[in-house]
C-alpha cells in the first residue's frame, strides 16, 4: 500500500472509493525522485551548535536585537582566552543567516483594496466612483488597506514536503468501519462523507480519472496588535489541507500555516489570493511530495474554520443568523432547512425590487456576495466547519451557562460566587484563588472553569440547572472524542436532548433568567451530528489550532510577516535536520515510554527514615509485602494472610523523589462526567488513590520505582444522579487504620482530580 495509506488493523475495516483504483496505477507508474539530505551539511549554519542557537534565540526564548548583542558579547568574552568565537558576532549575523534559509522560504507579496461603492453626499446616497471621495464620507471609504499574502501553490506544495509528516497524509477518502457492530466510525478529515461525495462529482469527468482529490482547509481568526495610534484589527489566514490525518494538527506539526494578512474581512480578497487554484480545481496539476512520487492533484475548497462572527461575514448573513440553515434570528430553535447558493439566488430573483426583505426576513446582505460563489462545487454554507472553542467552551459553556447560573445565584442567594477558590490545585488545570471574576477569559480559562463548575454549584442551585450542566458537558466530551463511532453519534443525540430538556428551568423555573434561547452559540449545537458524518471529528480542525498561532504584541504588520517567515523557515530547518539525523540512527524511541521518577532526590536514604518523614510506621512492612507481591505475582494468597516473618526483607538504602513524569499518547481528553474512559465498564475498571511519596530502590539486581498510595472506595454503585460524576472517599482496614499500600509506578493509568463534595452552605472568603 503507498505511503499515506489509512492504517488498517484487526479491528477496523476501511472502503476506499472505486476512483482509488485508478488512482493507485498512476501512482504506480511514477517514479520516485527523492534526495537524500547530507547528514553533515547544516547550511546555511556552520555546525549544529550555530543552528541550535539560532532557534534557541529567535524561536523560543525570542530575545530583542539589543539583548542579543550583549549575550554573544558576553559569550565572546569568556572565549577570548581560549582563542575562539561565539556561534554568531552580533544581531545583524544571525538574522542574515537566518534569512538566506532557502527551506520554507515562500515570498510575501501585497496589493491594496478600498471601498468603489455609493458615496455619501449631503442630499442621500449617490453612485458614483470617484478618484478621490468627498472629505465628508466616513474615512474607512476614503483609506486604501494593505492585503498581505504567500502564493498559494507554493503554500500548500510546502504542507506536502514537510518529511516530519509524510507517512501520515490520507490520499484519498476513505470509510472506516468497526468490525464490532460493523459501525461506521469517523477519525480524519477524508473519512467523512463530503469528501467521498466530492470525489464522486470529480469522476463525472473522465479527465480527473487517477487524480488524488486535496480539500484546501481555510481559517481566520481576529487579533488585536498594539500599535502607537491604538489597537488595530487584522484577520490573519491561515491554510491546511483535508488530507493530512489530525493526529498532525493535535501535534500542531506546521500542517496549519499562515497564508496571509487581511486588514478587513473581504471576499474579494480571498478570492484574489485563492486564485491560483482555481485552475487546478477543474484540470489535475502535478506535484511532487516529500515520498519522491509526482502525482495528479485535483483541488477544492473545504472547510473553512472561524468563529461565529466571522462566519456571518463569509456566509454574507446578518448577526443573530445561522450561517448553515434558514431558521430565523427570531426562532432558532425551530427545524429549518439547509442554507445553499441556489436558495440565495432565487430569492434575488424573487425579491429584487425590495431588496430589505432579503435583510428583515430572511437575514442576507444584499451588498456582498461569498468568495466561495467564485469557484467550482464550493458553498460557504456547506462548508462551515463546526467550532468546539467559541461555540461550546467559551459561548454556550462561559457567556451563557455560566452566567445565567450567576444570575440565579445572585437573585437567590445574594452573590453570583460559588466554591471556584477553594478547588484544590491541580497540574496542568488553571487554579481561582480569586473565584472566576476574570476581567479577559481566554479559552484555557473557560476549559479549566468546565471540568470544576459542575461539583461547585451541586446543592446551590436546583438538582435540574445541576443537570443542565451534566449533559452538556457530556455532549461536548462526546463530540471532542479523538474517534467518532454510529453509538457516539447516539450518545451524543442523547446528550443534546437532555441538555434542551433540562434547560428549560432556566426559561421557565422559580426564577427566570432568560427569555429565549434563540442563540446562535447554543443553536450551532444543533448542526453537529451532520457535521461530524460530513467531515469527521471536530475536535481535529478547529479554531484551537489557528488561535495557537496567533502572534503577540508586535508593533508593524511588516515586522509580523518578517516574523512568521522566519519561525517558518527554522521550523523547516528543524525538521529536516531532525530528520536527516534521525535516518541514520535506526533505534528510535520505544513505543512502550515508562514513567520516570524526576526532581531533587531527598535527603532520606532509608526506608525507616521515609516513615518517619511521612508518618507512617508500617512503611517497611508494607515494603516487604510489595517485594512478596513482585516476586511471587500469581500467588492466590492475600498479604494480609501471610506472616510478615515470611516475606522477603530489604536493608538496602533507596532514593526518594519528589515527583514523576511520564509520556503517553493522549489525543483528546477521555475523562467526563460519566467516568474516565468512555468503555462498558467506566469507573469500574479503576481504582483511586492518593499519592505520598515517590522513591525507587534496586533489590537482588532488579530496579523498583515505587510510590506509597493510600486507596480510595467508592461510594455507592455508580455515579451521582445530578452531577454524573463518580464519588469517593478514603478506605480504611477493618482496624480502622488508614488503607496504605506501596505499588509500582506502572501501575498508575492517569491523574485523576479529586474535588471535594461540597454542602449547602456557601464557604466563608476567609478561609
Amino acid at each position: 500500500m503507498p505511503a499515506g495509506a489509512p492504517n488498517t488493523s484487526m479491528r477496523a475495516i476501511l472502503l476506499s472509493h472505486p476512483l482509488n483504483y485508478l488512482a493507485l496505477q498512476v501512482l504506480h507508474c511514477a517514479v520516485p525522485f527523492a534526495v537524500p539530505f547530507p547528514l553533515q551539511d547544516w547550511a546555511p549554519f556552520d555546525d549544529c551548535i550555530q543552528f541550535e542557537t539560532a532557534e534557541f534565540l529567535y524561536t523560543h526564548i525570542q530575545l530583542s536585537a539589543p539583548q542579543i548583542d550583549v549575550l554573544l558579547d558576553l559569550w565572546g568574552a569568556t572565549l577570548l582566552e581560549h582563542n575562539a568565537k561565539p556561534p554568531f558576532t552580533n544581531c545583524c549575523s544571525l538574522y542574515n543567516t537566518i534569512d538566506s534559509i532557502l527551506l520554507g522560504d515562500v515570498k510575501w507579496q501585497q496589493f491594496k483594496v478600498q471601498y468603489t461603492g455609493d458615496i455619501p453626499v449631503e442630499k442621500g446616497w449617490v453612485i458614483q466612483t470617484p478618484t478621490i471621495p468627498p472629505i465628508n464620507s466616513p474615512p474607512w471609504m476614503r483609506q486604501s488597506y494593505e492585503v498581505w499574502y504567500c502564493d498559494v501553490r507554493k503554500v500548500v506544495h510546502q504542507i506536502l514536503g514537510n518529511p516530519s509528516y509524510a507517512n501520515e497524509i490520507n490520499l484519498w477518502p476513505f470509510q472506516e468501519f468497526v468490525t464490532e457492530g460493523d459501525q461506521h466510525q469517523y477519525k480524519d478529515f477524508m473519512s467523512g462523507d463530503w469528501a467521498w461525495d466530492q470525489l464522486d462529482i470529480t469522476v463525472e469527468d473522465e479527465a480527473m480519472h487517477g487524480s488524488m482529490f486535496m480539500p484546501i482547509i481555510l481559517g481566520s481568526d481576529r487579533m488585536t496588535v498594539s500599535v502607537a495610534t491604538g489597537n488595530n484589527e487584522f484577520y490573519p489566514l491561515y491554510l491546511s489541507i483535508g488530507n493530512v490525518q489530525n493526529n498532525v494538527h493535535h501535534a500542531h506539526q506546521n500542517a496549519l500555516v499562515l497564508l496571509g494578512f487581511l486588514t478587513i474581512p473581504k471576499s474579494d480578497s480571498l478570492s484574489m489570493i485563492l486564485d491560483p487554484l482555481k485552475l487546478a480545481m477543474t484540470s489535475p496539476e502535478v506535484v511532487k511530495f516529500r515520498d519522491g512520487y509526482y502525482h495528479h492533484v485535483i483541488y477544492g475548497l473545504g472547510l473553512y474554520i472561524a468563529d461565529y462572527e466571522e462566519q456571518a461575514l463569509l456566509a454574507c448573513i446578518v448577526q443573530g443568523w445561522c450561517a448553515r440553515c434558514q431558521a430565523t434570528c427570531r426562532n432558532l430553535d425551530n427545524d429549518a432547512l439547509l442554507c445553499c447558493h441556489e436558495f440565495t439566488k432565487a430569492l434575488f430573483r424573487e425579491t429584487y425590487n425590495s431588496l430589505a426583505i432579503l435583510w428583515d426576513e430572511y437575514g442576507i446582505v444584499v451588498d456582498l456576495i461569498p468568495f466561495t460563489n467564485d469557484f467550482p462545487h464550493a458553498d460557504i454554507h456547506q462548508l462551515i466547519m463546526p467550532d468546539i472553542l467559541h461555540q461550546l467552551i467559551k459561548g454556550c459553556f462561559k457567556d451563557h451557562l455560566v452566567d445565567w447560573v450567576e444570575t440565579y445565584l445572585k437573585t437567590w442567594h445574594g452573590t453570583k460566587e460559588a466554591e471556584i477558590a477553594t478547588v484544590t490545585p491541580f497540574t496542568g488545570l488553571c487554579h481561582f484563588p480569586q473565584g472566576q471574576g476574570f476581567k479577559q477569559w481566554t479559552g484555557d480559562d473557560s476549559k479549566a472553569l468546565m471540568k470544576v463548575y459542575l461539583p461547585v454549584i451541586r446543592g446551590h442551585v436546583p438538582a435540574k440547572i445541576v443537570c443542565t450542566f451534566c449533559a452538556f458537558l457530556e455532549f461536548c466530551y462526546l463530540v471532542h472524542c479523538h474517534v467518532i463511532t454510529e453509538q457516539t453519534l447516539k450518545d451524543i443525540k442523547d446528550a443534546l436532548a437532555c441538555f434542551h430538556c433540562q434547560c428549560e428551568i432556566f426559561r421557565n423555573g422559580e426564577i427566570p433568567v432568560v427569555t429565549t434561547f434563540s442563540l446562535p452559540h447554543q443553536h450551532a449545537a444543533k448542526h453537529y451530528l451532520e457535521l461530524i458524518q460530513l467531515f469527521s471529528i471536530p475536535n481535529g480542525l478547529c479554531s484551537s489550532i489557528t488561535e495557537c498561532k496567533h502572534i503577540k504584541a508586535y508593533n508593524a504588520i511588516s515586522q509580523m510577516l518578517l516574523t512568521n517567515q522566519c519561525l517558518d523557515k527554522l521550523a523547516h530547518c528543524h525538521i529536516d535536520f531532525t530528520t536527516s539525523t534521525q535516518a541514520d540512527d535506526d533505534e528510535g524511541i520505544p513505543d512502550d515510554l515508562p514513567m520516570n521518577l524526576s526532581g531533587h532526590r531527598k535527603w532520606v536514604w532509608t526506608m525507616e527514615a521515609l516513615a518517619t518523614e511521612i508518618d507512617m510506621p508500617n512503611l517497611p512492612a508494607l515494603l516487604r509485602n510489595f517485594l512478596l507481591y513482585q516476586q511471587n505475582p500469581n500467588d492466590p494468597c492475600e498479604a494480609s494472610e501471610i506472616p510478615i516473618t515470611d516475606c522477603p526483607h530489604f536493608k538496602g538504602s533507596i532514593s526518594v523523589f519528589n515527583s514523576a513524569s511520564a509520556q503517553f499518547y493522549a489525543p483528546s481528553n477521555l475523562s467526563g462526567p460519566s467516568g474516565v474512559d468512555p468503555s462498558e465498564t467506566r469507573m469500574q475498571a479503576y481504582d483511586i488513590t492518593c499519592i505520598f511519596a515517590f522513591f525507587a530502590f534496586r533489590y537482588k539486581g532488579i530496579h523498583y520505582p515505587c510510590t506509597v498510595i493510600h486507596w480510595f472506595d467508592n461510594i455507592g454503585d455508580g455515579p451521582d444522579e445530578d452531577t454524573g460524576m463518580w464519588m469517593v472517599c478514603p478506605s480504611f482496614l477493618p482496624s480502622c487504620s488508614p488503607n496504605f499500600s506501596i505499588i509500582h509506578t506502572d501501575l498508575i493509568y492517569c491523574p485523576a482530580h479529586l474535588i471535594p463534595i461540597y454542602g449547602n452552605q456557601f464557604i466563608s472568603c476567609d478561609i
